[in-house]
């Protein structure tokens, strides 16, 4: 839970992602807006895993459907206008297993689970004033040097080179459930996802490497998806995403396997698809749900701004307006 200070850093983040939202178009995606692809797939349960582990989605082997969602942290220059991929940015994957019986956290969603990841260890804010202090950072109201730590954390995200998002890790960087656990979750390709076309002369070279692979080529990619369990709280915290569990304190233990076919994805369909899905670390079931006050903060923000472009995009279709091809 948190307390009434905590709760009036949440209202003040959700109001400037709010606003920034109906600057750059509120029927618009804000967070990880650049996306290289929805595409479908199978969550395979791994066989015989230790019982501590049989939590929730993991309880039984089976295969779930799965829509995956391949991003750019960059935030929306303009309607229609992203970063070029060859700039520095964090890449995002999204996860939403279909068919999860059980009762959610949220209810908008009756039968998904989403995990949500970064290709990185670590988070670059420490707590919610972190948030505040960023957002007086852009508006020129704060020194940068009162945020060198976080800004070099940044920009360490930031630095990861990129070829194609099908042959890279990706991390939780926040704490979560699994049962009466806390966890880290991660996904890690496998080795023969990487493909030797990589345009990183384009803007949009990191959708056209996973055309290349999944469609050009016909060949299926593979995921191992990983947990870490809780140590103790200086090895393994919880609540200070900046720091990172070692292996060497808790190894990843694989409790699924992620395969995404073969598939033609770059349609206009498609695109209109993963436009209109929403995916937050709150669409879980309570044994997964997660855990410290970063994630508390994502709840009530992810919520608010996800409702927000709804509406919007409810009243964009219901005016009638011209067709923006650049608009997916």
């Amino acid at each position: 839970m948190t307390n009434p200070q905590q709760e009036a850093i949440i209202d003040a983040i959700l109001a400037d992602s709010l606003a920034k939202q109906e600057q750059k178009g509120p029927d618009l995606r804000q967070l990880h807006p650049k996306s290289h692809g929805l595409l479908w797939g199978e969550f395979i349960i791994e066989e015989n895993l230790p019982e501590t582990l049989q939590v929730g989605v993991f309880k039984t082997v089976r295969n779930y459907p799965v829509w995956i969602r391949f991003s750019n942290a960059g935030g929306l220059e303009e309607r229609g206008k992203f970063k070029p991929d060859k700039e520095p940015d964090v890449r995002g994957m999204a996860i939403k297993l279909m068919n999860v019986e059980g009762e959610k956290v949220l209810d908008d969603e009756e039968k998904t689970q989403d995990f949500v990841l970064v290709n990185s260890a670590i988070f670059f804010l420490r707590n919610l004033q972190g948030y505040v202090d960023l957002a007086k950072l852009q508006k020129g109201e704060l020194d940068p040097a009162s945020m060198s730590y976080e800004l070099g954390l940044l920009a360490k995200m930031n630095a990861h080179q990129v070829s194609n998002p099908l042959s890279i890790h990706y991390w939780s960087t926040t704490s979560y459930q699994l049962g009466n656990q806390a966890i880290k979750f991660s996904v890690s390709p496998h080795s023969d996802n990487e493909t030797s076309h990589s345009p990183a002369d384009s803007e949009n070279y990191l959708r056209e490497a996973i055309v290349n692979q999944l469609t050009t080529e016909g060949k299926d990619a593979y995921f191992d998806f990983l947990v870490q369990l809780y140590v103790n709280d200086e090895k393994t915290p919880i609540e200070d995403s900046t720091i990172e569990w070692q292996q060497t304190d808790s190894p990843f233990v694989k409790v699924a396997t992620i395969k995404i076919p073969s598939q033609i994805f770059n349609t206009e369909e498609r695109k209109r698809l993963d436009e209109g899905l929403s995916f937050t670390p709150w669409h879980t079931l309570p044994e997964h749900q997660p855990l410290g006050v970063l994630n508390l903060a994502r709840k009530k923000i992810y919520q608010e701004a996800t409702r927000n472009r709804r509406e919007h995009i409810q009243q964009r279709l219901r005016e009638p307006q011209p067709y923006d091809q650049n608009d997916s």
